[in-house]
């Protein structure tokens, strides 16, 4: 089996969590769901192409920045004691909000399509990509440091293998719960210490209304994963692994 590996840095990013208005926090990594979303503009899919991907990396900080934030309800008339801007009958209220960044991310991921005849395809968008890609926000601009094609094993390890130091990742659960990964330096007792995320990968348009009246929403596909960092693949495990020896976390 092929994958795409794609080395990325990004001077500031916000991988915006669903629930967070006010404040728009961020993931630690992008979340499935936003990568799958760049292959799919880079190649120029308009359908869904399935596909799992593998997500590690670090950043340097995080920091606030402010924004521009335009609010307005529908059908609500313009009202200068409350409104700051008018557009034609209606009012909009313009104010300031906050969202977290991250600085200066690294990031490497497998990209594994299910059908691999696509593996050229996802190259060579990547190689030489249509537009400025972005990784988040759309103004959250990529350098795209490295484009390979892989070969991917699963392979019982003779060792325990470690991920690097300062990278942290996304590990299916199910890597934890068998015992397949352990993370080092246990705290207060607590082995498997990060933060567990169902994150949104893809999604399904699923019709609650009527055919002559369609009330569509989607419906995400979501993975378990735990956010963590200092990962060993133990001994005697099989775990997948590309041609360079570096973990792969496939989901």
């Amino acid at each position: 089996m092929k994958a795409i590996r794609i080395k990325l840095y990004q001077e500031t990013a916000n991988y915006k969590k669903p629930t967070s208005f006010q404040l728009k926090e961020t993931y630690p990594l992008p979340p499935h769901s936003t990568v799958i979303g760049m292959v799919h503009a880079l190649c120029g899919y308009t359908e869904y192409q399935e596909m799992d991907v593998s997500i590690q990396g670090k950043y340097f900080s995080r920091v606030n920045d402010l924004f521009t934030r335009y609010e307005f309800k529908n059908a609500m008339k313009f009202d200068k004691s409350r409104h700051q801007l008018q557009v034609g009958d209606y009012g909009i209220s313009k104010g300031i909000a906050t969202t977290e960044l991250l600085v200066d991310v690294e990031l490497m991921i497998h990209i594994i399509p299910e059908d691999q005849k696509l593996i050229e395809e996802i190259e060579q968008a990547l190689q030489f990509p249509r537009e400025y890609p972005s990784l988040g926000r759309r103004e959250d601009l990529v350098m795209i440091n490295e484009v390979k094609v892989v070969e991917l094993s699963s392979e019982e390890l003779e060792e325990d293998m470690e991920l690097e130091e300062d990278y942290t990742a996304y590990v299916p659960i199910d890597y934890i719960e068998s015992e397949t990964i352990v993370l080092g330096e246990e705290t207060n007792g607590i082995m498997n210490r990060g933060t567990r995320y169902k994150l949104n990968k893809n999604y399904e348009l699923i019709n609650h209304g009527t055919s002559k009246n369609p009330k569509v929403f989607r419906t995400w596909n979501k993975v378990d994963v735990l956010y963590t960092s200092h990962i060993t693949a133990v001994e005697s495990e099989t775990i997948l692994i590309d041609e360079d020896q570096n973990l792969v976390f496939a989901c």
